[in-house]
């Protein structure tokens, strides 16, 4: 069973109602998802109307009563009531989820879950009182806890995950709402969102953001979509463990430009130095299940946003992943919709993209329902829950490739090794290998040979792999190769160089980059570039790399030190003055 849909906001906002019904008919809306492949749709809501919905309290709604005369003289909470029964009638199940505390069009900038009058116990108050009303109506199926939280260490308010009960702790407000919700409907599944920072190897929730070289404490991601802490201290729900959901969230470039998006980048690299770490791993482990509850965003204006889109589009249709598409609303300004400004014409070119991540079987879209097909009855383009597996069917294609030949070992040096393996065979096609290192995936590729980076000297480790094919079934692990690196430096020549790049400049100021490459034949633990600028120029900030002394002298971070023979890294940095490349820019490795 996959979960595969979209999200409609205004509910949460100051309207308290689905945003389009201005213009657009909310029946039609709802009946043109389900006949396009929408089997769940994300709502989400804000405490505060949850609270007035409790209280009876009822303002007036922007809804354009002509273009919807089936809500002429209904309150926001009629209206939902009545739209859950066309999700019910087109076999459209529903999300909610709480995306701010306040009913606020920008609430969601705000980090945490309480605000002002909404405090933590009225946040969870709100969950019950929902969750109560609804516990009989199996058409809401799940409960996204909180949206976004987020916060970094500068910041007066931020969300944090560990062991503790403190009021800013994440990890433990969305344990306890879930044990509330589920209290109460032990049946829906419930959804915990990442938070923005997480704290490095070694550092804790007192650490600053950066020591004094500027070196950082702690790693960074999306609002939302930082779920590193679930390895240290996951969720724990007792008996109701398996109505747990973990739901990241994830954006391009055209949202903002992470760093991650400056380097020439692929599906296998953002897995390997982004998704994995910070939320995949949760499903490559079997933690628990992953819903992506946000990805999205413009197509057709910048070659890296539609990059990335096609890239975690092929990421969540070849693992099967669950989630909803942000958005359907046009009016959603970083990302536009899947409908356009009218609310009635689909963008044909993002519904392509996203069509192959919604659940299909036989040419036909599947409902979550059992004896609804998604489209409603008659529906020419969808079948039920139990049509899908009536047939006798499985997922199409169950068959698995074989197991790939045992890796072999070849340039062993002190932090890295070579392992070459026998390709899989299937009866579809291998589409990619974990590489695994014991029990933990460190590494999606498409080929059958893979650099390991990162060991430490005089070390023994085990590293198997597995193969995948196009319909997402997993071969058994390899038979394992035992691997002791060396105790020093391997033997090779080292050496490095440095390219730098202006990536912009302004009045006073600039941005650049510098890409570091091993240019020796062995691997690098580390690596230190040096240039001098004309007086005058001065270096504000670096990310990926830490400043020093004498001149400007910039050294690797912990994660990008390491670098294989012919591997490169890039760092930036903002700088004061004039901007102008040095001719004399130097790079040393170790």
């Amino acid at each position: 069973m996959r979960l595969t849909g979209t999200n409609w906001f205004g509910f949460n906002a100051s309207e308290r109602v689905f945003h389009g019904l201005w213009s657009g008919n909310v029946t039609e809306i709802t009946k043109s998802m389900a006949d396009r492949g929408i089997n769940i749709v994300r709502v989400p809501i804000s405490t505060q109307l949850l609270l007035e919905w409790k209280a009876g309290t009822f303002g007036t709604v922007n809804v354009n009563t002509y273009a919807n005369p089936e809500l002429a003289g209904k309150n926001s909470l009629q209206i939902f009531d009545f739209w859950l029964e066309l999700c019910k009638q087109y076999g459209i199940k529903v999300m909610l989820d709480v995306h701010s505390a306040e009913a606020d069009n920008s609430g969601h900038v705000y980090p945490v879950w309480y605000k002002g009058s909404i405090t933590p116990e009225l946040f969870y108050q709100g969950w019950e009182w929902v969750t109560n009303r609804y516990k009989a109506n199996d058409t809401i199926v799940a409960m996204d806890i909180k949206n976004e939280p987020h916060g970094t260490p500068n910041d007066t308010q931020r969300a944090k995950w560990d062991n503790s009960t403190d009021v800013d702790n994440w990890k433990y407000t969305a344990e306890t709402a879930a044990k509330r919700i589920l209290a109460i409907n032990p049946n829906v599944l419930v959804l915990v969102e990442g938070q923005e920072v997480y704290p490095r190897e070694g550092e804790t929730w007192s650490s600053p953001n950066t020591d004094p070289d500027r070196s950082p404490n702690y790693y960074y991601n999306w609002w939302g979509g930082n779920l590193r802490g679930v390895k240290d201290h996951p969720i724990n729900l007792g008996a109701n463990q398996d109505q747990l959901v973990y739901s990241p969230h994830d954006y391009g470039p055209l949202v903002f430009n992470q760093p991650w998006f400056d380097k020439p980048f692929d599906k296998t690299t953002l897995t390997n130095d982004v998704w994995r770490p910070n939320w995949f791993y949760i499903h490559e482990n079997g933690t628990a299940p992953l819903l992506i509850g946000e990805w999205g965003g413009r197509l057709g204006q910048d070659a890296r946003q539609d990059k990335w889109m096609t890239a975690l589009r092929d990421l969540i249709a070849e693992h099967r992943l669950h989630q909803t598409f942000w958005v359907l609303n046009p009016n959603s300004g970083d990302t536009g919709g899947l409908l356009l400004d009218d609310w009635k014409t689909w963008d044909e070119q993002k519904y392509a993209l996203l069509k192959p991540a919604l659940w299909q079987h036989g040419g036909k879209f599947v409902s979550l329902d059992h004896q609804t097909p998604l489209g409603g009855a008659g529906s020419t383009t969808g079948i039920s829950l139990g049509q899908r597996y009536g047939d006798g069917g499985g997922e199409g294609d169950t068959t698995a490739p074989s197991v790939p030949g045992q890796p072999t070992a070849s340039n062993v040096t002190s932090s890295g090794v070579r392992l070459t393996w026998a390709a899989s065979t299937d009866n579809v096609g291998v589409t990619s290998y974990d590489v695994l290192r014991g029990a933990t995936v460190v590494a999606t590729v498409s080929g059958t040979t893979y650099d390991v980076t990162g060991l430490t000297a005089n070390t023994a480790y085990t590293f198997s792999v597995r193969a995948r094919d196009a319909a997402g079934n997993v071969s058994a692990a390899s038979a394992g190769r035992s691997v002791t690196t060396a105790a020093g430096g391997g033997g090779g020549d080292q050496g490095c160089s440095a390219a730098y790049k202006t990536v912009t400049s302004w009045s006073g100021g600039f941005q650049a980059e510098v890409t570091v490459k091993n240019t020796g034949t062995s691997a690098s633990t580390g690596w230190s570039v040096n240039w001098t600028y004309p007086s005058g120029t001065t270096v504000g900030s670096v990310w990926n790399g830490v400043t020093a002394t004498p001149a400007v002298t910039v050294r690797n971070v912990a994660h990008n030190g390491a670098l294989a023979a012919g591997a490169s890294t890039t760092f930036g940095l903002i700088g004061s003055g004039a901007a102008s490349t040095p001719a004399d820019i130097t790079c040393t490795s170790s």
